[in-house]
């Protein structure tokens, strides 16, 4: 075989992740599936024997891209990558297994161009948060080390998808189901909270679910302890989309009812496939929390109650103090809704009863960030990296073209109609706003005009008659 040919096989020996006897066998099975019946053939294509070792399950398929791209360090202390998950707000999250025990993690990894004293320091104050916690509806924490420049915190790999993308690929999910994966949500929350832990950036994008629907609270690294505001010098962290309004005005100074908030948002989100204030940039997303109000949620799904309207309402109040004032009670008030398995998702259908435009009713772009915050800790706007790399240069772990697997398919059923009154359905739930009211009173004003106009001019008549 020649050197050219030979590029695959020296990078595949020198990443440590396979034998010589295994690319041996890969060769042979490689040229007896290209033997023709005129000749055989006495050479084979890198791609070729990389793609009988994945074959063979000697490498997984993103391990061979990368040797074929000439990356070969795919190891982190006893951890072998074998996948890109994705991109978190700290850094490049990658799927590995423990080289002795044979247990599937996620492994976030602080690139080494935002490995500053500052970066570090955070991600070391993520990896002790994480430690504290153990709760099932919460990624728990393994393990954590540094592989010469490269730090790296080990996680609970979580079989599925998330929040984001379930409702991004299937649209707005069911009451029912949302309300299953927000409680247990809630529940890990109350777990941090009750440890005097915020998270400060909760999000679609941050609510794990699995294919057995258990839902887990991920990305922890904006998390502190409560009276640790200070250390953030001022800056607003945390996504866009989600924000408090009290994380705007004082950022310093974030309670664990900015959580609620966020939580309420997400919900929000999950039942009508829309961000709270959809279109614009950061800026005005954070104006627009602090002054407005944002849709009813019936414009986009008309089938959602009196009752859980009020829920939302409740979890979004603008002043803290109005707010729900702990995610227990949220939790108690999704029970009913949760506990209601007759409208779950069929795992079996693979077809969604809804479907959302990827731009919202008034024509402003629906968004809803994959990144949670920029390096320095500020305030992130609607895009995200959703791309990485392994480079084995620096021995560091960057970006790269891989996807996770995709979702589960989420079959969402439908929901008794609800009230037909208009004016009804606002006055329960009055602090979501909408353009339908308004029309209603219109519509009375205008007819009560036209009414007066007729009775005025059947007075003339008379007035006229008689004279």
């Amino acid at each position: 075989m020649s050197s050219k040919k030979s590029t695959f096989r020296d990078y595949a020996l020198l990443s440590g992740l396979v034998t010589e006897d295994q690319l041996d066998e890969a060769t042979l099975r490689a040229k007896e599936k290209t033997v023709t019946a005129k000749n055989a053939a006495t050479e084979i294509s890198d791609r070729d024997l990389a793609a009988m070792m994945v074959s063979l399950e000697h490498l997984t398929a993103y391990q061979a891209d990368q040797l074929l791209a000439g990356r070969t360090k795919l190891t982190l202390g006893p951890y072998i990558i074998t996948d890109w998950i994705g991109q978190g707000g700290m850094g490049q999250v990658f799927k590995a297994v423990h080289e002795l025990m044979g247990r599937e993690t996620a492994v976030k990894v602080l690139p080494l161009h935002k490995s500053t004293s500052d970066a570090i320091e955070s991600f070391r104050r993520e990896i002790r948060t994480q430690a504290q916690l153990d709760h099932p509806n919460l990624v728990r924490a393994y393990d954590a080390g540094v592989d010469k420049n490269t730090h790296y915190l080990v996680v609970e790999y979580v079989e599925g998808t998330d929040l984001r993308r379930l409702v991004r690929n299937k649209g707005m999910i069911s009451v029912q189901y949302a309300a299953s994966i927000i409680k247990q949500a809630a529940e890990g929350l109350e777990h941090a909270h009750s440890r005097g832990l915020i998270h400060r950036d909760i999000k679609p994008g941050n609510i794990l679910v699995t294919t057995t629907g258990i839902a887990k609270v991920s990305d922890l690294g904006l998390a502190g302890h409560l009276s640790d505001s200070a250390s953030r010098s001022g800056k607003i962290v945390g996504t866009a989309d989600y924000l408090a309004p009290e994380q705007i005005r004082s950022p310093i100074d974030v309670s664990k009812v900015a959580d609620i908030y966020a939580l309420g948002c997400t919900l929000y989100y999950a039942i009508t496939g829309k961000v709270p204030f959809p279109g614009g940039s950061a800026k005005s997303k954070a104006r627009r929390h602090l002054e407005e109000t944002p849709w009813h949620p019936r414009r986009f799904n008309p089938e959602i109650s009196d009752e859980f309207v009020d829920l939302i309402s409740d979890m979004m109040e603008k002043d803290p103090r109005q707010r729900i004032q702990s995610a227990t009670e949220v939790a108690e008030r999704l029970a009913p809704w949760a506990a209601d398995q007759s409208l779950m998702p069929d795992a079996k259908e693979t077809r969604s009863r809804w479907s959302t435009p990827t731009r919202s009713a008034d024509g402003d772009q629906d968004t809803d960030p994959a990144a949670s915050q920029n390096s320095d800790g500020a305030i992130s706007d609607s895009t995200g990296s959703e791309s990485g790399s392994m480079r084995s240069s620096s021995g560091t772990i960057s970006d790269s073209s891989e996807l996770r697997p995709r979702p589960p398919t989420m079959a969402i059923p439908p929901t008794p109609p609800p009230p037909v009154s208009v004016v009804e359905q606002f006055s329960q739930a009055k602090r979501l706003a909408s353009n339908e009211l308004q029309f209603s009173l219109t519509k009375v004003i205008i007819i009560g005009m036209a009414c007066v106009g007729i009775g005025t001019l059947i007075g003339l008549f008379i007035a006229a008659r008689v004279l």
